[in-house]
Order: structure tokens, then sequence, then C-alpha cells
């Protein structure tokens, strides 16, 4: 028969064992996490093929950088509509309507839009 202080040991070293292998939800990543990953995702949202943006690497020249963001789209509804479907305001524009080719979902729209707001 095992002692009591035996089974006392094994029963907080299986509580140990639980707590310091559990995920860590604090950790998990925020929507404007998110969006600047998807911003910055070659096979996603690639802005950086095109723009300048914060501290990304190697980034394109032929679009505008994109700063200031809140001021220069003060409606996040427009700055979503742009990246959904820029051919509505500029037929000529030469940047993939993300949200109408299904590159990136509504949702993804709305991450890189909180991301981009902070820059």
């Amino acid at each position: 028969m095992l002692n009591k202080t035996y089974m006392h040991r094994a029963f907080i070293f299986a509580i140990i064992s639980v707590v310091t292998t559990a995920p860590v939800f604090a950790a998990e990543r925020t929507r404007v996490e998110e969006g600047k990953e998807i911003a910055f995702d070659r096979k996603k949202g690639n802005c950086l093929a095109c723009h300048m943006i914060d501290d990304g690497t190697l980034p394109g020249n032929t679009a505008p950088p994109l700063l200031a963001m809140k001021a220069r789209f003060p409606e996040s509804e427009r700055l979503s509509a742009q990246i959904s479907n820029p051919l509505v305001a500029n037929p000529n524009s030469l940047m993939p309507p993300f949200g109408l080719h299904n590159v990136l979902t509504e949702d993804e729209i709305k991450k890189v839009v909180e991301y981009l707001y902070t820059l």
C-alpha cells in the first residue's frame, strides 16, 4: 500500500505536468498581428510586392507607401472596399481585387485594415 506522502507528491507532479504543458491562450495573436501576417504573406495579401510598409523586407515601389492610413482612409469601410475591389474607385487600377477574386476573405481584409490603421 502506498503511503499518503508518496500519493500526494505524485498528484502534485501530475498537476504541474498538465499546467506546464497546457497551451498558453494569452499568447494568441491579435487581429492586428494576423493582419500584418496576411499583408506580408507573399501567397495572400502580398502588399509588399508593390508597397513600402513599416518593417517589411524587400518592399515594392510601384504603389504608394502605406503610411498614415487612418488619415488617408478615415472610414474603414472605404479602405476595405479598396482592398476588396479597387476597380470600383478606379477602373484602371493595377491593384489586384483581393476580395473579388477570393484571394482574401472578408475577415482577412478586415484584419489587414486593422493592421494598416496602426501605420
